[in-house]
């Protein structure tokens, strides 16, 4: 047996190079914070550059490493260029969250085929591609790795509302999450998912200006903060989650129970 300590349990991350997608708003921006809390280099990625210098500021003035890159997750050119950029920055990245994602809002229908493509490109194509392209990296340098796919309680139900595609590639997103896990197992390469409910975001602003505040009809009442989802993001990076791959866990406070 190996001699694990008590509890085996850390968010030391001080030799882990990261790279997060869609930074420059909401989720994304607060996985970026903590990872470099906890002593990650990390890559922080979006299509906005001006909020991308903004991240980096606050990071670097908390004592935090890490590297703005502008990048579109939808152009197949830029994926190998953000990996090589990250790497020739930061080091070889070995932890990959996926957390780009756009909403559709809009019935099946009635979005247009160029529409259709964006969303498939950015919430499923985009991250597959990114996902492989760490992934070779990995196993020819023989290094373990983790990666967290931001996927969401809509993968698991949809109620007609008009985001169905957004439903189809949060559940593709999951599936993907399952394969890639198997498939890269034996090199050491983690592959997890968070699913969350209503937290606040650019997203969910947008939201609840089409809408109205619709928190009422929650279990709680209430919209989560993306402090809430720290720990969850923290275990699937840690060394504590060694023997979980392919898994995920909803972090939905109740709302996409049925």
């Amino acid at each position: 047996m190996t001699d694990f300590p008590t509890p085996y349990v850390s968010n030391d991350l001080k030799d882990k190079v990261a790279l997060v997608t869609g930074t420059t708003s909401g989720l994304g921006r607060r996985f970026a914070l903590v990872l470099a809390a906890c002593g990650a280099k990390v890559a922080l990625t979006g299509r906005r550059a001006e909020r991308l210098d903004e991240l980096a500021k606050e990071i670097r003035e908390s004592g935090g490493t890490c590297h703005p890159i502008p990048f579109d997750i939808t152009d197949e050119k830029q994926i190998p260029e953000v990996v090589d950029k990250a790497q020739k920055e930061l080091g070889l990245v070995d932890i990959l969250v996926n957390n780009a994602g756009i909403p559709d809002a809009q019935r099946a229908h009635k979005m247009s085929n160029e529409f259709t493509d964006l969303v498939f490109g950015t919430n499923l194509i985009g991250p597959w591609k990114l996902s492989c392209e760490v992934a070779r990296r990995l196993i020819e340098a023989k290094k373990p790795g983790r990666m967290v796919n931001i996927s969401s309680v809509g993968a698991f139900r949809y109620d007609g509302n008009g985001a169905a595609l957004y439903s189809v590639t949060k559940s593709a997103l999951i599936r993907m999450t399952e394969c890639l896990a198997v498939e890269w197992a034996r090199f050491n390469i983690n592959v997890n998912a968070i699913a969350p409910g209503a937290f606040s975001s650019e997203m969910m602003d947008g939201m609840l200006e089409r809408m109205g505040d619709f928190s009422s009809a929650f279990p709680r009442g209430r919209i989560g903060d993306p402090a809430q989802m720290d720990s969850s993001l923290l275990y699937f990076v840690s060394p504590a989650s060694e023997f979980v791959t392919g898994t995920y866990v909803k972090i939905d406070d109740g709302q996409g129970a049925r």
